[in-house]
């Protein structure tokens, strides 16, 4: 089974909003329309080979709520700050996770596979807003 990464997404207020958010970094960026989303970081992933296959979980508001497949990894180098980076390519599909609390950290974690979230099935809480989702997760009550 393959590893996984999890990370914030700050700034960000829900599941559309992400969405939102992803597309205008995309045109930003001027990436093609059926290229990889790009997620930049400082570092390279040491476990990288272990990563590819597994995703990338989102913390959304304190709490896990999405995932996205991961696709691969690029070490870059910016010729005008001088200081190298990280590319982390993923399929754009956001997959809805079951809600888990999740206390803030920097940068980004590996994640075991049997500590990730399920995927939400639908109709599982897929009626309920997902902040009473959060917190009947929370309290063991889902």
């Amino acid at each position: 089974m393959a590893l996984h990464l999890i990370k914030l997404a700050v700034g960000v207020d829900d599941l559309a909003h992400m969405k939102k958010v992803q597309a205008a970094r995309r045109k930003e960026r001027g990436q093609p329309p059926r290229s990889p989303h790009w997620v930049y970081t400082r570092n390279s992933p040491r476990r990288g080979e272990d990563l590819v296959g597994g995703s990338l979980y989102w913390v959304i508001r304190g709490v896990i709520r999405v995932r996205q497949e991961l696709v691969g990894f690029e070490d870059e180098f910016d010729e005008e700050s001088g200081k190298k980076f990280c590319r982390i390519k993923l399929k754009r599909t956001l997959i809805q996770t079951a809600p888990r609390a999740c206390k803030a950290f920097q940068g980004w974690r590996y994640l075991e596979p049997e500590r990730a979230p399920p995927d939400l099935a639908s109709g599982d809480t897929a009626d309920m807003p997902p902040e009473m989702a959060a917190e009947l997760k929370r309290l063991g009550l889902l």
